[in-house]
């Protein structure tokens, strides 16, 4: 069992930033990808950057060159720098990692990016 707790998440202007963490506990061990998905109202969710225990890192297209995904192995810690935020942006976005047969989820942390 993993168990994800997402903190950093708010309200900001268009143009502005925001970091997300999020933490994890339990059997780290065993935790190869760490990485954020978001869900707009109404769209389906997707994958907005991931970062391997081997540092390879993947990001959407639309958010290429503005967000920055980072892993701090020490801490079980995963963050999500964004940068020039945009209205569509605004989000839930959720932290997650993957084990062996088997994905966790944080509860989600909303980002309001406001035109």
């Amino acid at each position: 069992q993993v168990q994800l707790v997402e903190s950093g998440g708010g309200l900001v202007q268009a143009g502005g930033s925001l970091r997300l963490s999020c933490a994890a506990s339990g059997s780290i061990n065993s935790i190869n990808v760490m990485g954020w998905y978001r869900q707009a109202p109404g769209k389906q969710r997707e994958l907005v950057a991931s970062v391997t225990s081997g540092a390879r890192i993947n990001y959407a297209d639309s958010v290429k060159g503005r967000f920055t995904i980072s892993r701090d192995n020490a801490e079980n810690t995963v963050y999500l720098q964004m940068n020039s935020l945009k209205p569509e942006d605004t989000a839930v976005y959720y932290c997650y990692c993957n084990v062996p047969s088997h994905s966790y989820w944080g509860q989600g942390t909303q980002v309001t990016v406001s035109s």
